[in-house]
C-alpha cells in the first residue's frame, strides 16, 4: 500500500492525506481520524525519504559517543537508558542515530548533524560543568534535552535530572542515624557534574552530623565493579578503616561487597553499604529484602521521559526549555545494620 493508493481507497488527495499523517492542523479531526485508520487498517507505512524530503524532518534522534567513552554502549546504565528512549522514538515513528567520534571532534559532530539535517533533535549524556556541548547546541538552534544538569550554566536549557545531592545526602544520613561515623565514600568520576553533586550531598550529612570529612575515606573512579572493589579494598586496609561506604552505583556496590568478603567481614553486620541504584532491569535489587539498601531512580523510566521530553521539543521549538528534577526513593535492603554508635 502506497500513499496513491490509500488516497484512491480513501477518495482523498495525496496532499490531504499526508497532510493528515503528519499532524498538520489545516486538516480537521474528522479527516484526520478517517486517515489513520484506514492507514492501520491497510497496513500503509510512509516512505520516510519522501517524507523527509516534504516536511524537512528527518524522523531520527542524535546521540554523540566520543572514542573514549565506546564503553558506554555495553554499559548497562547507558544501555537501560537508550531501551527507555528507543521504546519512545519507536511508538512516534522516530529512529536513533548514533554518531562515534573522535573525542576531538565531538563538538563538530552536533554543527553535522544540523548542517546536514541529519537528526531532528539531540539528548545529551553524562554533563560536565559548564558543558561545552550545550553552548554549542544553543548556538546551533537544535532541539535537544540534557539528561543531568551541568553547574555553571546560567542560560536556559532543557533538562531532566535525579537530585544527586538530596539522595547522596539522605544516604549518607541513614548511615549516620544507624549509629556509622567512619563512612567511606565511593563516587563515580567526579569531574562529571552527578559524582561532583553527590559528593557534596555527602559531605553535607558528615556536616550537619558534625562529623569531620576525611579525605582518605573517599574515591573517585569508573562505576564499574572492579573499581569499586579496589577502592574499597584500600581503604577497608586502613589501621582505622570505616564501617560503612555510600556507593555511588549498584555496580560500584558489588565491588564493595567483594572488598569486604575478601577482608572476612559480613556485609550490613561488620560493614553498612548503602548505594545509589539506576534500577537496571539486567541488575534488579529487589525480592522481598533487596541485596542492598539504597537510593532508587530508574534510569529506563529517565530514558523514555527525556525522549518524550525531546520530542515535545521538536513539535514546538519556540516554548521555553523544561526541566524536570526527580527525588529517588528510599529502599531498605540487607547490606546496612547498626553502627558502633547505635
Amino acid at each position: 500500500m502506497n500513499l496513491r493508493e490509500l488516497s484512491k481507497q480513501l477518495k482523498l488527495s495525496q496532499t490531504t492525506v499526508s497532510r493528515a499523517l503528519n499532524g498538520y492542523p489545516e486538516v480537521n479531526e474528522a479527516t484526520r481520524k478517517r486517515v489513520t485508520e484506514a492507514a492501520e487498517k491497510y497496513q500503509y507505512r510512509p516512505n520516510v525519504r519522501a517524507q523527509t524530503l516534504a516536511t524537512g524532518k528527518s524522523k531520527s534522534v542524535g546521540h554523540v559517543i566520543p572514542l573514549s567513552k565506546q564503553s558506554e554502549l555495553v554499559n548497562m546504565v547507558f544501555s537501560d537508558f537508550m531501551a527507555g528512549a528507543g521504546l519512545v522514538y519507536a511508538e512516534h515513528g522516530y529512529t536513533m542515530t548514533l554518531s562515534i567520534v573522535r573525542d576531538d571532534d565531538e563538538l563538530d559532530a552536533y554543527s553535522a548533524f544540523a548542517e546536514r539535517g541529519a537528526v531532528d533533535g539531540v539528548i545529551v549524556q553524562g554533563p560536565t560543568c559548564d558543558d561545552p556541548r550545550i553552548a554549542r547546541l544553543l548556538k546551533l538552534n537544535i532541539p535537544f534535552v540534557v539528561h543531568g544538569r551541568a553547574s555553571g550554566i546560567e542560560t536556559p536549557y532543557a533538562w531532566l535530572d535525579v537530585n544527586n545531592h538530596r539522595a547522596i545526602k539522605a544516604a549518607t544520613q541513614s548511615l549516620i542515624d544507624l549509629g556509622h561515623r567512619r563512612i567511606g565514600l565511593i563516587n563515580g568520576r567526579e569531574q562529571m557534574d552527578f559524582a561532583l553533586r553527590r559528593r557534596a550531598g555527602y559531605e553535607a550529612a558528615l556536616a550537619d552530623a558534625g562529623i569531620p570529612a576525611d579525605p582518605a575515606l573517599t574515591r573517585s573512579g569508573d562505576m564499574s565493579e572492579p573499581n569499586g572493589y579496589t577502592a574499597a579494598w584500600e581503604v577497608l586496609a586502613y589501621q582505622n578503616p570505616p564501617t560503612a561506604f555510600v556507593a555511588s552505583s549498584i555496580v560500584i556496590a558489588l565491588g564493595v561487597k567483594r572488598a569486604i568478603e575478601e577482608h572476612g567481614l559480613t556485609i550490613g553486620k561488620d560493614v553498612s553499604v548503602i548505594c545509589f541504584d539506576d534500577d537496571i532491569s539486567y541488575l534488579p535489587n529487589a525480592g522481598r529484602t533487596p541485596q542492598f539498601t539504597a537510593m532508587r531512580s530508574s534510569v529506563h523510566a529517565a530514558g523514555a521521559r527525556c525522549a518524550t521530553l525531546l520530542l515535545e521539543r521538536i513539535k514546538t521549538p519556540g516554548a521555553p526549555p523544561s526541566s524536570e528534577l526527580w527525588e529517588a526513593e528510599f529502599v531498605q535492603g540487607a547490606s546496612t545494620g547498626p553502627g558502633p554508635h547505635a
